[in-house]
């Protein structure tokens, strides 16, 4: 499988008043082309920081990054990836149709391409019709969908997603995981996805990797050889609970590096 992003001996140190702080050390990842992989770990494990780090939104202290062959700063600037935040940030004096056409207004995209755009993104998170509506009539979950569709309003070939549905209840984030893979399947996008459920990670992913507690570092990586096109369904299976058991230990043995 063609690596989509290479990551190499990155660790990440930040300044603080106070001294150091390690984030990340010694990240070894690759991942391939298609794929939909998961960061999961306890809070202030460097998830975030290493998230943002592909982003170019932080830089690392040492090690190398390859988006699409290129640097994070390269990638950014060609537009390689679009970004999901944990809250939507939509702008609430914009309608839906405006937030979502705000990134192709600033590449200078034309009013008519801007419109089949907008309309085809709405269509594809399932809000057709909302067009005109502004964010504060919207849900939680369906605000989080309209900062999806803005995300791919220009096609990127990577979703970086940190933690859209943790503010969510459990019955809309089961939905919305459920859309979030039909979307996957549909377009084919490599998604690199931040959690803290292990349900999430391991019904969603295709790679879950597993992180240590502060400094930041892989404690396991596991493989979800799942069918594309699974149910809510697959929860109960013996090969669910079997991967779910291998994160929940990966997660209580990584605290060893306390």
């Amino acid at each position: 499988m063609q690596a989509t992003i290479d990551i190499k001996q990155v660790s990440l140190t930040y300044e603080t008043n106070d001294g150091s702080v390690n984030a990340l050390s010694d990240i070894c990842l690759t991942i391939g082309r298609g794929e939909f992989v998961s960061l999961i770990g306890p809070s202030g494990c460097g998830k975030t920081t290493l998230l943002r780090t592909i982003a170019d939104l932080e830089t690392p202290t040492s090690g190398d990054i390859r988006v699409n062959g290129m640097t994070p700063s390269e990638a950014r600037k060609k537009r390689s990836y679009g970004y999901v935040f944990q809250a939507p940030a939509l702008y609430p004096w914009r309608t839906v149709g405006g937030n979502i056409s705000l990134p192709l207004e600033i590449m200078g995209i034309t009013k008519q391409e801007r419109k089949k755009r907008i309309a085809a993104g709405l269509e594809m998170v399932g809000l057709s019709g909302f067009e005109g509506k502004f964010p504060w009539a919207l849900s939680g979950g369906m605000q989080q969908r309209a900062s999806i569709a803005r995300a791919l309003s220009f096609d990127p070939d990577i979703l970086l997603m940190d933690e859209p549905f943790g503010a969510l209840d459990e019955i809309v984030r089961d939905k919305l995981n459920e859309q979030l893979l039909r979307l996957w399947d549909r377009t084919l996008k490599t998604v690199v996805f931040v959690t803290h459920s292990i349900p999430e990670a391991v019904f969603l992913s295709t790679k879950i990797v597993v992180m240590s507690p502060r400094p930041g570092r892989i404690h396991d990586v596991i493989e979800c050889n799942f069918p594309r096109d699974r149910s809510l369904e697959i929860r109960e299976t013996a090969e669910f609970l079997a991967i779910a058991n291998r994160v929940r230990r990966g997660l209580r043995e990584g605290h060893g590096y306390d």
